[in-house]
């Protein structure tokens, strides 16, 4: 999959060009990481055809979706685009059943809804209206509703982000089995670094429209150098597994802060240990026996 755009947007420090050009490997799980205003929506947005490139080429398993130079532009409908939005964007007129069947291609067979259906256990709510649903379970509508047209790549913008913890967890399954089930290509935006590691194999990290890091998580996020912008001093409350990392809460003032550390990064830490937190661009780090 490789993708290359320009457009000019507003970002978060004012005014600036969205610059991409990377290579995805097919099959991969990138998550998109940055700051609230540095192109993560709206790159999504240009590899759909939602937004149009003012310069651009992207080419996915051999076929051609756009290449302003020679005129090349395919609409969104001909793209084979699954895009989950962080809003569920159901039809509150429809039930389940019916939301799938409306993202049915003209002349589909609908065998890819009982499919679907059963993939994502929504047998018992397919004549359900979407209100009488829980956000897990919209997401899992969404989630499904998205793959009707079996697309090649699967785009989720922050689709778990308002959900609590157990149910964010579970659709993370959902979407890691759904994404292996069905070969799928999938990007997601995510600010959630335990996700990220949970879910990942490649990340993305845009700052003004441009990447500024690429690797794998571990490389980006539990390898950098410590120059925090501020240092300040807490207490360790809890240290919890978390899939593949752990979650060290530290009491900061009346504040508690979440942070990702790494299983050699927790292996002598202890239960009301002062520690002091470097704030970094997306990842805290505790650094031990320091005072602030």
């Amino acid at each position: 999959m490789r993708i290359k755009l320009k457009k000019q947007l507003n970002f978060a420090e004012g005014k600036g060009m969205l610059d991409i050009d990377t290579q995805i490997e097919d099959g991969s799980f990138v998550a998109i990481s940055g700051a609230s205003g540095s192109g993560k929506t709206s790159l999504l947005r240009l590899i759909t055809g939602l937004e149009k490139a003012a310069q651009g080429f992207i080419k996915i398993n051999g076929e051609t979706w756009l290449d302003t130079a020679n005129q090349i532009n395919l609409p969104p409908q001909k793209r084979r685009v699954g895009y989950v939005f962080q809003k569920y964007a159901l039809f509150p007129n429809m039930t389940v059943r019916q939301n799938l069947n409306y993202a049915l291609e003209k002349n589909q067979s609908t065998s890819i809804i009982e499919e679907l259906i059963e993939e994502m256990g929504l047998s018992s709510l397919i004549n359900e209206p979407p209100f009488k649903l829980s956000g897990g379970q919209q997401q899992r509508v969404a989630l499904a509703r998205a793959l009707v047209r079996k697309p090649k790549i699967l785009l989720l913008d922050e689709p778990l982000s308002a959900l609590d913890e157990e149910r964010r967890s579970s659709l993370q399954d959902y979407l890691l089995k759904i994404h292996q089930n069905y070969n799928l290509t999938t990007l997601l935006v995510s600010h959630d670094m335990g996700e990220i590691f949970k879910m990942a194999n490649q990340v993305l990290v845009l700052s003004a429209g441009k990447i500024t890091q690429a690797g794998t998580p571990e490389s980006i996020f539990l390898n950098n150098r410590i120059s925090g912008k501020y240092k300040v001093s807490g207490e360790i409350l809890q240290i919890v597994p978390s899939d593949v990392v752990f979650v060290v809460k530290v009491k900061l003032g009346n504040n508690i802060v979440r942070v990702i550390a790494s299983q050699e990064e927790v292996l002598d830490m202890r239960i009301g240990e002062r520690v002091m937190l470097v704030s970094k661009a997306f990842k805290p780090m505790i650094i031990r026996g320091r005072k602030a």
